[in-house]
C-alpha cells in the first residue's frame, strides 16, 4: 500500500531503520543533541527515531513505545521523554505559567499528560485543534496487601481493570509495572513522600489454565475464571515459615533498592514481557498488548511533533482511567482538560466571552482504536460496515451518543483525510449488541465543542494481545496531522 505523502521525504527501509538506530549505544541516562534528522526517544532505550519514517518503521516506533509503556505511568514518561526530546518544557500545575506564541509545553496530573503547541493566531480566531487518547488499559492490579500463602505456594490477588479478556491472561509470562511511594528523606518539616516507577522485565507471574482432564468442556464452553478465586497469580513456592506478605515487600524494595520499611503504598499493574511484533506474510500486521490505546497515543504524539508553526493552538490530551469510566480527577471527566484550556486562555489574554467564541472554534478529535472485521465471527458485525485492516483510519457513529461523530464533524474529518491523501472508513456497531464508548462524548460535554471519533483498526480489543495493521498507523498519523495543520 502507498506510503502517505506525509511520510516521504526520506524513507528507510527496515534493515537500514535497525543498523542505523539500534539501542546498543545508548545509555538510559543519555540525553543526546538532534541536528538535521529530527529524533525522538523511547524511554527504555533513549534510542533515536528519526520522524521522516516508512510504515514499517512508524510501526517499529509504534512497538518500542508500548514495550517501554508497561503501565499507564509509563506510558506517561515514555511520552515525556519524546516531547523533551523535542524541544517541548514542562509546566507545573501548582506554579505561574509563562507562555509565548509558538510555545511547546506539557502537563502532568497522575497518569495523564496534555501537550500543546501554541498557534500563530489568536484562539478567538484558530481555536484549539484537540486529539484525546488514553493511556490505560484493561487487564490486572495487584490489590494493596496482594501475598496470600497456602499449600507451599505464594500467589498474588489481583483487581480486574475494566473490561479484558481474562483468558487470554492464561498461560502468558507475565510480571509487574507500575509506581510505588516511598517514605522521603528527612526534610526540615517531614519526610515528604517519593513516588518512582518500578518495572520487572523477567517473567515473574502465571496464571496456569486448568488441565483440559479436569476441564473437560472448555473448548465447548469456553474458559470462565472466578474474579475472587480462579484468578490469584502464581509467584513462586512459599518457604516454611515464610511471610509471604513481608517478601513481597522485601521484592519490591529491592528492585527499588529502598528499605521494605519505606515502603508506603503502590499501583502495579500486571503485564505480558513478550515485546510486540509484525507478523502476516508481508509483515503487514502489529501484534503487541494496549493497542488500545497506546497506538492512538502514539499517534497523537508523532502527529504533534511533526507539526511545525501551526495556525491554531494545537493539543494532545493523554488521559488515565478511560476504561473505567473517565470520572477520576485525571480522567477525561475530571477538569484536567479544561483547567488547562483555561490557564492557555488567561495567559492569552482571554476574558470569559472571549474564552467561549475560542471553544466554539475548536475541533476535538477522539482517538480511540476501532473493531476490524473478522472473517471467523462475521455474524458480530453490522453487514453494511466491514471495517478492513489497513484501510485506513474509521470513523465511528452511533445515534445513541456512544460516539461523539455527527454529520458534520464525520465530515470534517474526510477533509483531512483527504487532504493527507490517506483513505477512510466508517464503522457502526450492530443493533443488537451493546456498543462500547470513548472518551470522545465525555469532552465533548464538557467543552461543548465539535467532536468526532475515530480510531485504526484492529482484532482482538481488550485480550491480552491484541492485533493491527501496519499501514494504518501510518495513515492515522498523518491523518492527525492535516487536522493539526488545519
Amino acid at each position: 500500500m502507498e506510503t502517505p505523502v506525509f511520510y516521504r521525504q526520506e524513507l528507510l527501509n527496515q534493515k537500514e531503520f535497525n543498523s542505523n538506530y539500534s539501542s546498543s549505544s545508548f545509555s538510559n541516562n543519555s540525553r543526546m543533541r538532534y541536528g538535521p534528522r529530527q529524533l525522538l526517544y523511547t524511554l527504555a532505550s533513549l534510542q533515536p527515531i528519526p520522524t521522516d519514517m516508512n510504515a514499517t518503521s512508524l510501526a517499529q516506533d509504534l512497538l518500542h513505545f508500548i514495550d517501554a509503556s508497561p503501565s499507564p505511568w509509563h506510558a506517561v514518561s515514555s511520552a515525556e521523554a519524546r516531547l523533551l526530546a523535542q524541544g517541548f518544557t514542562p509546566l507545573d500545575e501548582s506554579r505561574q505559567w509563562q507562555l509565548e506564541t509558538g510555545g511547546r509545553h506539557y502537563v502532568v496530573r497522575g497518569a495523564s499528560l496534555i501537550a500543546f503547541r501554541l498557534g500563530s493566531l489568536p484562539l478567538t480566531e484558530a481555536g484549539f485543534r484537540i486529539v484525546g487518547a488514553h493511556t490505560d488499559s484493561p487487564g490486572l492490579r495487584l490489590k494493596p496487601r496482594a501475598a496470600i500463602s497456602g499449600d507451599g505456594i505464594t500467589r498474588l490477588g489481583v483487581e480486574v481493570y475494566g473490561g479484558p479478556i481474562l483468558a487470554t491472561f492464561t498461560d502468558r509470562d507475565l510480571s509487574l509495572a507500575g509506581r510505588v511511594v516511598l517514605r522521603g528523606e528527612p526534610g526540615p518539616d517531614s519526610r515528604l513522600p517519593e513516588t518512582r516507577l518500578l518495572r520487572f522485565d523477567q517473567p515473574l507471574l502465571r496464571l496456569p489454565n486448568l488441565a483440559i482432564h479436569m476441564n473437560r468442556e472448555v473448548n465447548e464452553q469456553g474458559l470462565k475464571l472466578n474474579k475472587q478465586t480462579e484468578l490469584p497469580l502464581i509467584l513462586g513456592l512459599t518457604g516454611e515459615g515464610g511471610d509471604a506478605e513481608a517478601a513481597l515487600r522485601r521484592m519490591l524494595a529491592d528492585a527499588l533498592k529502598a528499605e521494605a520499611s519505606d515502603l508506603l503504598s503502590w499501583e502495579l499493574a500486571v503485564y505480558d514481557v513478550q515485546p510486540g511484533c509484525l507478523w502476516g506474510a508481508e509483515r503487514e500486521f502489529i501484534a503487541d498488548s494496549q493497542l488500545d490505546n497506546l497506538a492512538s497515543c502514539h499517534a497523537a504524539l508523532t502527529a504533534l511533533l511533526a507539526t511545525e508553526q501551526p495556525a491554531a493552538t494545537c493539543v494532545a490530551a493523554l488521559f488515565d482511567h478511560e476504561e473505567v469510566g473517565s470520572e477520576s480527577a485525571s480522567g477525561a471527566g475530571g477538569s484536567f482538560i479544561s483547567d488547562v484550556l483555561a490557564r492557555i486562555g488567561v495567559l492569552s489574554g482571554l476574558d470569559e466571552q472571549d474564552r467561549q467564541r475560542a471553544l466554539s472554534r475548536s475541533f476535538f478529535i477522539s482517538a480511540d482504536m476501532a473493531h476490524a472485521y473478522h472473517p471467523n465471527f462475521p455474524n458480530a458485525y453490522e453487514p453494511a460496515h466491514k471495517v478492513k485492516m489497513n484501510g485506513g483510519p474509521v470513523i465511528k457513529t452511533n445515534v445513541n451518543q456512544r460516539y461523539s461523530s455527527n454529520a458534520q464533524t464525520a465530515a470534517r474529518f474526510i477533509g483531512f483525510c483527504e487532504q493527507a491523501g490517506v483513505p477512510y472508513q466508517q464503522y457502526a456497531h450492530r443493533s443488537d449488541l451493546g456498543c462500547g464508548s470513548t472518551i470522545g462524548p465525555t469532552v465533548a460535554a464538557q467543552l461543548g465543542i465539535a467532536s468526532v471519533d475515530v480510531g485504526s483498526p484492529m482484532w482482538a480489543m481488550h485480550s491480552a494481545r491484541e492485533s493491527a495493521g501496519v499501514a494504518d498507523h501510518a495513515f492515522m498519523i498523518a491523518a492527525l496531522a492535516a487536522a493539526y495543520a488545519g
